[in-house]
């Protein structure tokens, strides 16, 4: 089966990273990135999802959490300097990003924000994220994603 290549792939190209596009089988009922581990048969913790947020200091930013956990919103804000922040609305997601829900990647959004990843994205050689577009993840290493999306590690869930 071809896969044709995401914007995603493309800038990784450039960059000379390395990476592996993924497909899975979507349900437009379970967007959930515990639906795509169960797909690709990965630990749920090795897939990370992209939320976008917004602070009441320094506007939009973007947290990339693992899958089966949530953004603590207290810890976000603090290490986004922000007092408050909460997830945008839905609708904002593609007029802001370029993406929809369910394939949002911290890769090749419209315009770069203040990217956070959380910390344990290094207890694993590789972990996937979207490839921007639903049905489809990039397969890497945290450590490229980190330098790619020119994100920061934090700590974003309580544990």
């Amino acid at each position: 089966m071809k896969i044709n290549k995401t914007n995603v792939a493309r800038l990784l190209d450039k960059a000379k990273i390395k990476y592996e596009l993924i497909p899975y089988e979507v349900d437009e009922n379970d967007l959930s990135a515990t639906h795509v581990a169960d797909m690709l048969s990965e630990n749920v913790e090795q897939v990370f999802k992209t939320l976008v947020l917004y602070g009441d200091k320094t506007k939009h930013f973007v947290c990339v959490v693992p899958g089966d956990k949530e953004v603590d919103l207290k810890l976000a804000a603090k290490i986004s300097g922000n007092k408050k922040c909460d997830l945008i609305p839905m609708k904002e997601l593609l007029p802001l990003t370029g993406y929809i829900r369910g394939a949002c990647s911290p890769i090749g959004m419209k315009k770069h924000f203040p990217t956070y990843i959380h910390r344990t994205c290094l207890d694993f050689s590789f972990i996937y994220v979207s490839a921007g577009q639903r049905g489809l993840q990039i397969k890497l290493s945290p450590n490229d994603l980190i330098q790619e999306a020119r994100a920061e590690i934090s700590v974003l869930i309580i544990e």
